[in-house]
């Protein structure tokens, strides 16, 4: 029989592995964000299945590795709009989408707006216009990032909404 101080460190010890793999993981999306990258290809470097790599990386970082990389990539693409010295389909390119449509539609759901309005505005800011104002869609009136303001006004699926008192289920 073993001590009861060996399976809790022996459990930590696991734990502490299945961390440093997800953030081996999400350190190489965030390297090579631009390159084509699949769940199936990271899942096979971290040494689990695709899907345990799925779960694992939702309950330590709230979104799916494949989530998380298209935030990655919109996320660089904010930034080369704002240089302005890129088209939006160079800018696409650049990150790694090779669908312009699906890239404007992903752009447009996390940021509020467009990537062509998106650089629009950026120009207009750079040029000594206001952000934060009708003038800048990208920001919310409060002064912060649309996609902030837009994710805290989403619903909450059932099952993630936390169960009200006296409920029966």
């Amino acid at each position: 029989m073993c001590r009861p101080g060996w399976r809790r460190a022996r459990v930590q010890a696991q734990y502490l592995a299945e961390l440093a793999r997800l953030r081996r993981v999400r350190d190489r999306i965030d390297r090579e964000y631009a390159r084509p990258l699949d769940v199936v290809a990271l899942a096979r470097d971290a040494g689990v299945p695709a899907g345990h790599l799925g779960r694992l990386f939702r309950a330590a970082y709230g979104r799916s590795p494949h989530g998380y990389l298209l935030t990655r990539r919109i996320e660089r693409a904010t930034a080369l709009l704002r240089r302005g010295d890129l088209g939006v389909a160079e800018v696409a390119l650049a990150v790694g989408c090779t669908s312009l449509p699906a890239f404007t539609a992903r752009f447009t759901g996390l940021v509020g707006v467009s990537p062509a309005l998106f650089r629009l505005n950026a120009a207009h800011t750079a040029e000594g216009g206001t952000a934060g104002t009708a003038a800048d869609p990208g920001h919310a009136p409060g002064g912060g990032p649309a996609a902030v303001a837009r994710r805290a006004a989403i619903p909450v699926r059932n099952r993630e909404a936390p169960r009200a008192a006296g409920s029966v289920a």
